[in-house]
């Protein structure tokens, strides 16, 4: 990991892109190293939404949804049209039970949804999902919401 190599005075290149680590780190299944790597990436480029969202995500798969939610929060303060932070929040709220404002985060991300990568996938299921809301009915199978966004 780039990060010890830098730590350790091994590092050749002498920068570390701790973002892309830390990406690469949650491909791995390696949350807790990829959360360090991706608050280090903060650290330097502090309050970016996208990293903040990275973050959520890798909270939520360690289970500390709480602090996903609040760092979902946190983007949707400093940006209301975060899309991801929509989706990602709104599965958030829906497997805690709170289905009406899981309802208004669904709406928010797909009055602004993303275009670009896997993003068609996240757009059926968020629609397929509020239908089923307004409806009175339980989602089918509640997706995890550990999957990448963007």
């Amino acid at each position: 990991m780039a990060f010890w190599n830098k730590l350790f005075g091994s590092d050749e290149s002498g920068r570390v892109d701790y973002y892309d680590e830390g990406m690469a780190l949650l491909g791995e299944g390696k949350f807790h190293e990829a959360l360090t790597s991706l608050r280090l990436a903060l650290k330097e480029q502090p309050g970016d939404p996208v990293v903040l969202q990275q973050i959520a995500i890798a909270y939520t798969r360690i289970g500390m949804t709480e602090e996903a939610a609040k760092t979902y929060r946190h983007v949707l303060h400093k940006d209301p049209t975060a899309s991801g932070a929509h989706y990602g929040l709104a599965f958030l709220l829906l497997h805690a039970g709170q289905r009406a404002e899981a309802m208004d985060h669904l709406r928010a991300f797909l009055e602004n949804p993303p275009s670009e990568g896997n993003a068609q996938q996240h757009i059926t299921h968020a629609r397929s999902t509020l239908t089923q809301l307004e409806n009175g009915e339980a989602p089918d199978g509640l997706q995890s919401v550990n999957n990448e966004l963007f």
